[in-house]
C-alpha cells in the first residue's frame, strides 16, 4: 500500500504512527487488529507487535549509528526479540541477512561509513528483516539516494517481498515509484485521505482532483505514459 502526496501532507507522521514511535492525538493504530497503545495488552504482546513491524527510514545516513560495525548493528534486533540462542546461530543469521540484501559477511566488520548511500540503505533493509516481521513501513526508502541506485534498492524490496511474504507501507511523493511498486495506493492531502484505488484505476481513472493534478506535475510518469 503506498501513501502519496506533496510535503507536508503527512505521510511520515503516518508511517511514526504506524510502527509507534508516535502517538495519535486522536483514533488508534491497529495493525492485524491490535492497538499499538491499548494499555490494557500485555508486554508480552506488545514486544511480539514490535517484532512484526519495522521501518526502513528515508535517510541511511541518519538511520545507522556510527559507532556501530554493521554486525553490531544486525545483532541488536536478534538480541532485542531473543531469536536466537547463541552466538554461532547469530553470526548465522547476520551472515544471512547480508546475503539476503546483496552484501557479502565480511560486510558485518565494517563501519556504516565504509559504504555508499545505496549500500547503507541495504544495510537498514538488513536491519529491518532481522526481527523476522510481516509488516515494513518504508519511509521515502530511495529519495535520499542517486538516480541510479534506487532502481535497485527497489528491486530488491519487491524481491524481498515476494520471497518473505512481506506488507509495506510504502511512503514517498514520486509517482513513478508508486507505479512501479504499488498495488494499492492512498493519496494524502493536508492530513486528509482524498482518494484510495488500486494503482491501475487509480493512474486510468483518477477520481480526485488533487489526484490528478499530482498526475500531470509528474513529468517522468508522463513521459512513461507517452513513452
Amino acid at each position: 500500500f503506498a501513501l502519496v502526496g506533496e510535503s507536508g501532507s503527512g505521510k511520515s507522521t503516518i508511517a511514526k504512527m504506524a510502527v509507534g514511535l508516535l502517538r495519535p492525538s486522536k483514533g488508534s493504530v491497529l495493525i492485524d487488529g491490535f492497538n499499538l497503545d491499548d494499555p490494557g495488552q500485555s508486554r508480552k504482546q506488545h514486544i511480539e507487535a514490535r517484532r512484526r513491524i519495522q521501518m526502513v527510514f528515508q535517510s541511511p545516513y541518519a538511520s545507522l549509528n556510527p559507532c556501530w560495525r554493521v554486525g553490531g548493528i544486525l545483532r541488536e534486533p536478534l538480541r532485542a526479540f531473543g531469536l536466537v540462542n547463541d552466538r554461532r546461530e547469530e553470526a548465522r543469521r547476520v551472515d544471512e541477512l547480508l546475503e539476503q540484501v546483496g552484501l557479502s559477511s565480511s560486510d558485518a566488520a565494517r563501519f556504516p561509513h565504509e559504504f555508499s548511500g545505496g549500500q547503507r540503505q541495504r544495510i537498514s533493509i538488513a536491519r529491518a528483516l532481522a526481527s523476522r516481521p510481516d509488516f515494513i513501513v518504508c519511509d521515502e526508502p530511495t529519495s535520499a539516494l542517486d538516480v541510479s541506485v534506487q532502481a535497485q534498492v527497489l528491486n530488491l524490496l519487491k524481491q524481498l517481498q515476494n520471497d518473505l511474504a512481506l506488507t509495506y507501507l510504502f511512503i514517498t511523493h514520486d509517482l513513478a515509484v508508486v507505479r512501479n511498486m504499488a498495488h494499492r495506493i492512498g493519496v494524502l492531502q493536508s492530513g486528509k485521505l482524498v482518494e484510495e484505488q488500486v494503482a491501475s484505476v487509480l493512474f486510468g481513472s483518477p477520481q480526485s482532483d488533487y489526484t490528478k493534478m499530482l498526475l500531470k506535475s509528474a513529468p517522468r510518469l508522463n513521459h512513461s505514459q507517452t513513452g
